[in-house]
């Protein structure tokens, strides 16, 4: 189209590059409309905020490393009925993070923590919050790795400058010096600064044993349980359950005729 080839310079010069995308169908649709050239311009500027804010919403679940096909809506609420799923869509809101609060979601393995955690993630980042989803183990060894080349205060700046740190699988794996030094500073640090979100498969009574050192637990235990919001799930694991169909259906086939 003429029109869009003409206006192509000014627009990549005034980085609305984006307009150009919707300009063609928008301009049919403003000629078969008959709208003011204000309307058309509103709609143009529209598409253009739209376009905007789902690229930087994907930047920050890229960012986040957030699993997108984790999400709130494919959540199985009915496969395990003692979860509380208005205290869930309570938190979905993302005001715990706003109100720089933390959330534990300890349970057994494989009844949803991790989905439930990503999914909660998800929705901070549609809110427009910064996350980061880490393995627990995997963000202390990071650390460790630090102080080989020097870089362990710019790796620690990455685990305190989101609004929310989702750590998953907790007390998963024993802690060696110096992760429990490296997990008080974390959660020291991040202090009425900035949420935590924790799943573990471990109780909160368990906790204090993992640092190795009793006062170290007891200050680090102290802030991350302060004002802080725990999730219980109980029940069948959603993983076992499958593990269970695919054997019936394969003792199925075997024994076919």
């Amino acid at each position: 189209m003429e029109l869009k080839h003409q206006l192509a310079d000014q627009l990549r010069h005034l980085r609305l590059s984006g307009v150009l995308e919707t300009m063609e169908a928008r301009n049919r649709q403003a000629i078969d409309g008959q709208w003011s050239y204000v309307e058309f311009l509103s709609r143009l500027l529209e598409d253009e905020v739209e376009r905007r804010s789902q690229k930087q919403l994907n930047l920050r679940l890229r960012r986040g490393a957030l699993n997108t096909t984790k999400t709130l809506e494919g959540f199985d609420f009915h496969f395990n009925p003692t979860l509380n799923r208005q205290q869930i869509l309570n938190l979905a809101t993302c005001e715990f993070v706003r109100q720089k609060r933390n959330l534990l979601v300890c349970g057994p393995t494989g009844v949803g923590k991790s989905h439930l955690a990503q999914a909660l993630g998800q929705e901070c980042a549609r809110q427009g919050l910064d996350v980061l989803f880490m393995n627990t183990q995997k963000m202390l060894q990071h650390l460790n790795g630090g102080r080989a080349d020097g870089s362990w205060e710019r790796r620690m700046a990455l685990y305190l400058r989101p609004d929310l740190l989702i750590l998953d699988d907790f007390g998963l794996k024993p802690l060696q010096s110096p992760a429990p030094e490296d997990l008080y500073d974390v959660i020291n640090e991040r202090y009425e600064k900035g949420s935590i979100l924790i799943t573990s498969n471990r109780a909160p009574s368990e906790w204090p044993d993992l640092f190795l050192d009793p006062l170290l637990a007891s200050a680090g235990l102290d802030r991350l349980l302060d004002r802080a919001e725990v999730i219980i799930i109980r029940g069948p694991s959603f993983r076992s359950q499958g593990r269970a169909k695919l054997l019936e259906e394969v003792q199925a086939q075997t024994t076919e005729p």
